[in-house]
């Protein structure tokens, strides 16, 4: 009896531990969880022009001028800076812009923002942003709306020989043209 005994507990501490040594920790989900805006939006259509991958962070009764200060380089989002991907070389105003993966990089203004193109990637935050290596830069009105945006949201939408990206958060609204070269 006693072996049996002996063997049950053995038994029971192998299956104990093997089953917290094989638990993951997951992480609890993002607070401005990642998000991608392409055009064109339809799924089904794989010839993409452009796509943007990035972080949505919340006001949550913050304000916009203190999460992406004018005159500051801001990453575009929240977490990783912003990636931009071109699938056909583009114009960003008189810059012509190769196909490939960028980072995407603002700089908030009163009246403008600048946007900026920059060829590092895998880069969090704007902590580490480099000026020159800039691929383009185009500074571009800003618009007020009536609508707030709780959440920071990217779209396109089609222009004349290209795609605009428009941004938005609160009552803000930013609208970046993209041609096709």
């Amino acid at each position: 009896m006693k072996t049996t005994m002996t063997s049950i507990f053995a038994l029971a501490c192998i299956v104990l531990f093997s089953v917290n040594s094989n638990a993951q920790d997951f992480k609890d989900l993002d607070k401005s969880p990642m998000d991608v805006a392409a055009y064109p939006s339809d799924y089904k259509d794989s010839n993409k022009l452009i796509k943007v991958t990035y972080s949505r962070p919340q006001l949550n009764g913050r304000e916009l001028s203190k999460l992406a200060p004018n005159g500051e380089v801001w990453r575009t989002g929240a977490n990783e800076a912003a990636e931009l991907t071109l699938y056909t070389p583009m114009m960003l105003g008189n810059t012509k812009v190769p196909t490939g993966t960028y980072t995407l990089y603002m700089i908030p203004g009163e009246k403008e923002w600048t946007v900026i193109i920059n060829k590092d990637i895998n880069v969090w935050g704007s902590y580490f942003y480099k000026e020159e290596n800039d691929v383009a830069r185009l500074a571009v009105p800003v618009s007020e709306d009536n609508a707030p945006l709780e959440a920071f949201s990217i779209a396109f939408k089609e222009a004349d020989n290209g795609v605009h990206m428009h941004l938005g958060w609160d009552k803000t609204r930013v609208a970046v043209p993209f041609t096709k070269s």
